[in-house]
């Protein structure tokens, strides 16, 4: 029998569609199911990386909350974004991986029936997660509109409430490519003083944003630096996938608790992974600006190859979503012709959010604009539109 923590977790239907699209073993297919990207790390993370395996030092436990060269490298970052400076000894911590830092957060600030707010539609593998810590999700509305997506501030009113106690906000967010704007990110942060609550920020694409939109980040705003826990990591601007390495960044009172969380959890970081990871952060070109034109390019032609559907624009992120509801398919029959007759691995999107099921995502990070040259015709194959 399932036990209870589990029951309203369905899973992200993504490893469904890679499995599927696996077991084919066709190198024609188009491979847009998943978050994976071809751009290659930062030169000195591999290098630094190799080093590392044969470094005695990266073969340990210690120092549990992560190595101090990288520790100091993400409060750096962190100096960069905020304008604030942060304490590498007692307010930041190395998670393995950006979600294992989501979940290690969620499970030190929820009480069980405590509510948090995520936009919708958003990242299955938060939703999960806020479930899998005993909280409760509640949801603000993304609208879809001719010009991307926007947060309707209505519904982020709404779904605050006397038992929020924090705000799950990603930006640029997966699945849709919504990044949030400054009035937005004022309106979020109104309502988390209003809440006393915290916001947990998901920066794990914070600066692959296109069309030369700012990176705002929300603990830069007016008394926002005491409320706001940053979880990032290397996974995604730094295209360092198997590394497994982020951070947890935020007020030391609470950070506190995270170590607690993180001893009791993972326990410590992969070893060797860590200095690549500071090497990334503190190398002299990191590649990012190099991969953002790339996946805006890769953005630009799926955009040009579905004009006449029903698709919204992506500001940032590696991802975009078509309503294929608004085709007559739903989206997991769109899916499911799209590989039997197209050869495209795309996800559905049922349990991304309330709204989120009448969408597919099409994921452009690990495709190049060749691949994807004749999608507009591999479409018309599957879905006779």
């Amino acid at each position: 029998m399932t036990v209870s923590r589990l029951k309203d977790i369905p899973g992200i239907g993504v490893d469904k569609m890679g499995d599927a699209a696996d077991a084919q073993r066709n190198r024609d297919i188009l491979r847009l199911e998943n978050l994976d990207t071809d751009l290659r790390p930062p030169a000195a993370a591999i290098a630094r990386t190799h080093e590392a395996i044969d470094d005695d030092d990266a073969n340990s436990y210690l120092p549990f909350t992560g190595q101090v060269a990288l520790r100091e490298a993400v409060v750096a970052r962190m100096r960069r974004s905020t304008g604030s400076d942060y304490d590498p000894s007692t307010e930041c911590i190395v998670s393995a991986g950006g979600l294992a830092g989501i979940l290690n957060v969620l499970l030190s600030i929820l009480e069980p029936g405590d509510e948090v707010v995520l936009t919708d539609p958003t990242y299955a593998g938060l939703i999960n997660r806020v479930r899998l810590a005993g909280g409760v999700p509640k949801f603000a509305r993304l609208i879809p509109g001719a010009h991307g997506w926007r947060l309707d501030l209505d519904s982020l009113v709404s779904a605050v409430g006397p038992r929020t106690r924090a705000l799950l906000v990603m930006s640029p967010s997966m699945p849709s490519g919504f990044v949030a704007n400054a009035q937005e990110w004022d309106a979020i942060a109104v309502q988390c003083r209003s809440a006393n609550a915290w916001l947990v920020y998901d920066a794990a694409m914070e600066r692959i944003v296109f069309d030369g939109r700012p990176v705002i980040h929300p603990a830069s705003l007016p008394g926002m630096r005491e409320r706001t826990i940053t979880v990032g990591s290397v996974s995604k601007e730094l295209r360092m996938i198997g590394w497994r390495v982020g951070w947890i960044v935020g007020p030391a009172p609470i950070m506190a608790d995270i170590r607690l969380t993180s001893l009791s959890n993972v326990v410590c970081q992969v070893g060797i992974g860590m200095p690549g990871a500071a090497a990334a952060l503190t190398c002299a070109d990191d590649g990012v600006v190099q991969a953002v034109a790339q996946w805006q390019a890769r953005r630009d032609c799926l955009l040009a190859e579905l004009k006449d559907l029903p698709v919204i624009r992506p500001d940032g992120g590696w991802s975009l979503l078509i309503d294929t509801e608004q085709l007559g398919l739903p989206s997991d029959e769109a899916s499911r012709l799209l590989l039997a007759k197209a050869d495209v691995a795309a996800t559905p999107m049922q349990g991304w959010g309330p709204q989120a099921g009448r969408y597919l995502r099409l994921v452009f990070a690990n495709e190049p604009v060749q691949r994807l040259a004749d999608f507009r015709t591999r479409v018309r194959g599957a879905w006779g539109v």
